[in-house]
């Protein structure tokens, strides 16, 4: 048995206006804390924003030091983010 509430029309028209202000103050929030897509470097590219050679980016990645991403059979690329964290653990400035 399915049961039935009867409301004025009124009343409908006041809460369908009001789920639209809540979805529409949902979608803002949503799109206010959406982070950007990070963006993937290739060696040459990744080297010059971290500050190593290429070959040390290489080694590092080797050595599970800093995470990379598979771009085709041979060469790799390093998403911004974990270049970003990389310096902060391992690189130490020069004295």
């Amino acid at each position: 048995m399915q049961h039935v509430v009867i409301i004025p029309e009124t009343e409908w028209r006041q809460l369908a206006a009001r789920l639209d202000r809540l979805e529409q103050a949902e979608t803002a929030r949503a799109l206010a804390h959406a982070t950007p897509p990070d963006e993937v470097l290739n060696v040459q590219q990744a080297a010059a924003y971290i500050g190593l050679s290429a070959e040390a980016l290489r080694r590092a990645r080797r050595k599970n030091r800093i995470k990379g991403v598979r771009l085709n059979e041979k060469e790799w690329g390093f998403k911004q983010s974990a270049l970003d964290a990389y310096p902060r653990r391992y690189h130490r400035a020069a004295a």
